[in-house]
């Protein structure tokens, strides 16, 4: 496309400075001063909404022009049956720089419907809608997001209109919750964070679960998010059976036929509804919360030494090995003086004893959660600002959003220390998704020895 500055051709791919002569520019400058001088880029009357209202008007006269089928002053034009009828009132509408007054063109038949900026509409898609939706990722309530349009750039919404923007992204969430997934996964993590909700009229704290699965080329993937739903005669949230064979069925019919190990950190009800899901599943209570659970009762002077004798538990050759270990701690004075730190690891014996039948490969795969801890990590920063939220779909919805947010911001630091030469910048760039587990080459073949046939 070629666009005419005085008598210049300017190719359509010129920069907007090209475009722009200096005594334009020196206008836009001077008008968008405030009483004081300074510069107003953004808000009513700044440079940049002087721009935006040229703009969206020239687009108005253009969608005019293309409803009429002729141009302005047009002779085709005579006769037509419909014309221009010069503006309507003007109106103000919200756009990314802040408000903007702007008029808009009608014609005789009243049959004109603007695309752009539609009858009765208070404001812009586009870049106002993104900056609210990137506000609401970052963890901004819409209290938050509502005084920081206000503040900054003289931006008047309502609650209602700020939820129902952030509510554009639930067509994306809901077809992101239910994609089909692979049929075989190598291990599934499952870790959850806790979020207050209003659930049967009543603020309670439930779990909000993340499963992430490693496919069979290695690479890691957010599965889903679920919340227990909270019966009528409940208090609290049920984390149950029943709640686990619904995740379970969940997976199943997005596609998953097949897990090996399961991973997760020893929730009740869980071993049982994954084996009637999937019988051939290996459950795996995390080691790294097998940990903490044991130390949670030891006093801070005597964690140090605890912690070091519980790793020649976890360290062992295997399971007869590991026992050996634990009874020698259990007879120790600390043994003694901490029984509950033993009896955490006897009560997930069965559990936590699988971890023995590999080697180090995968037991490096099993030994933590976390790639998933970290991903929670992140997600409690965004909802720690959160006093609660009002339905379990707005749980997902944020929890969704942020984890885009993550990645997206991952994928641009790598991206930067890659421009900047940094050799580690080539390692994966996403938080989670799509990120390779290291050693993978080593973990698949012994997975695929102790499974045979089940890694395809």
């Amino acid at each position: 496309m070629t666009v005419i500055k005085g008598n210049e051709s300017v190719d359509g791919d010129a920069s907007i400075r090209e475009l722009l002569s200096d005594d334009v520019l020196d206008v836009l400058l001077e008008r968008s001063k405030d009483e004081a001088g300074q510069l107003r880029l953004t808000g009513e009357g700044s440079m940049l909404g002087q721009l935006v209202k040229a703009v969206l008007e020239r687009a108005l006269e253009g969608e005019l022009t293309a409803h009429l089928g002729y141009g302005r002053h047009d002779a085709s034009g005579n006769n037509s049956g419909n014309s221009r009828n010069g503006r309507g009132k003007g109106k103000t509408v919200q756009t990314g720089v802040g408000p903007v007054r702007i008029s808009v063109p009608r014609d005789r038949a009243g049959s004109f419907e603007p695309v752009l900026v539609p009858k009765r509409a208070g404001r812009v898609a586009g870049g106002l809608d993104d900056m609210i939706i990137s506000l609401y990722a970052h963890g901004m309530s819409v209290r938050d997001i509502l005084h920081h349009l206000k503040q900054v750039y003289g931006t008047d919404l309502s609650h209602e209109q700020v939820s129902r923007i952030t509510d554009q992204v639930m067509d994306e969430v809901k077809a992101w919750q239910t994609r089909p997934l692979d049929p075989t996964y190598a291990v599934v993590f499952l870790d959850a964070i806790v979020v207050k909700v209003r659930d049967n009229n009543v603020v309670t704290n439930k779990p909000a679960y993340i499963a992430v699965g490693v496919d069979t080329d290695g690479e890691k993937h957010v599965l889903g998010i679920w919340l227990a739903r909270t019966p009528a005669e409940s208090a609290t949230a049920a984390e149950s059976a029943r709640f686990w064979a619904s995740v379970m069925a969940d997976l199943r019919n997005r596609g998953v036929r097949d897990i090996l190990i399961a991973c997760c950190d020893g929730l009740k009800g869980f071993e049982d509804a994954i084996n009637a899901a999937f019988p051939a599943t290996v459950v795996q209570t995390c080691v790294v919360h097998l940990i903490r659970n044991a130390l949670r009762p030891v006093a801070r002077r005597d964690a140090g030494a605890v912690a070091k004798e519980l790793k020649k538990v976890y360290t062992a050759v295997d399971a007869d090995a590991a026992l050996e270990a634990l009874a020698e701690f259990a007879g120790t004075d600390l043994g003694r003086k901490y029984p509950q730190a033993v009896k955490v690891f006897e009560d997930a014996w069965d559990r936590f004893t699988p971890y023995f039948a590999f080697t180090a490969p995968v037991r490096k795969l099993l030994y933590t959660t976390n790639g998933i801890e970290s991903l929670n990590y992140q997600l409690r920063k965004v909802t720690k600002a959160r006093g609660h939220f009002p339905t379990d779909d707005a749980v997902v919805k944020l929890l969704w959003l942020a984890i885009v947010n993550i990645e997206d911001k991952r994928a641009r630091e790598r991206a930067a220390k890659r421009d900047n030469g940094d050799k580690h910048a080539f390692q994966p760039a996403r938080l989670v998704e799509g990120q390779r587990v290291a050693g993978w080459r080593e973990a698949l073949n012994e997975l695929a020895i102790a499974y045979p046939g089940r890694i395809r």
